[in-house]
């Protein structure tokens, strides 16, 4: 069992393992993704490891509330309180597709097994307090290869 301290400097939201298991994303209250892997105290994969701004509207900080991988291709998408699912090359460092956005907050996202579906939830996740929100929504959206498949791929 390892025990470390987070890379980010906030309340950390989600968490997530890569689908080979050598390392995970987190997901913070800052708008931050960061990329770890499980046994830092080899040199490359501690060099490999980066955090990431996202989840951000101009000056905006919204958090990110939610992370799931891709099984084939191991990239990943994101949602967050802004509303938008994001889908993320993590070798690369490249953002691959930004969805269009959602009527309140993206609160979990989830690749179905064979990666040709993602399932988005639209909640309002209280990140502004108790006001009137649009109803919760489920979308299914059938994803495209150049959508998921990273440039490494």
């Amino acid at each position: 069992m390892q025990d470390r301290e987070s890379s980010l400097k906030y309340q950390t939201r989600c968490v997530k393992f890569f689908p080979n298991g050598t390392g995970f994303a987190l997901g913070s209250i800052e708008g931050r993704i960061a990329i770890e892997y499980v046994n830092p105290l080899l040199s490359k994969e501690e060099k490999k490891k980066y955090a990431f701004k996202c989840h951000r509207i101009d000056d905006t900080v919204y958090p990110v509330n939610c992370i799931s991988f891709h099984a084939g291709y191991g990239t990943f998408a994101s949602g967050g309180c802004d509303g938008v699912c994001n889908i993320w090359d993590y070798e690369s460092k490249k953002k691959l597709v930004t969805l269009p956005k959602f009527p309140t907050s993206v609160s979990a996202v989830c690749f179905d097994s064979t990666g040709k579906k993602l399932a988005i939830a639209s909640s309002y996740t209280f990140e502004e307090g108790e006001k009137d929100a649009p109803p919760d929504e489920i979308y299914v959206k059938e994803v495209q290869d150049f959508e998921v498949k990273g440039k490494t791929s």
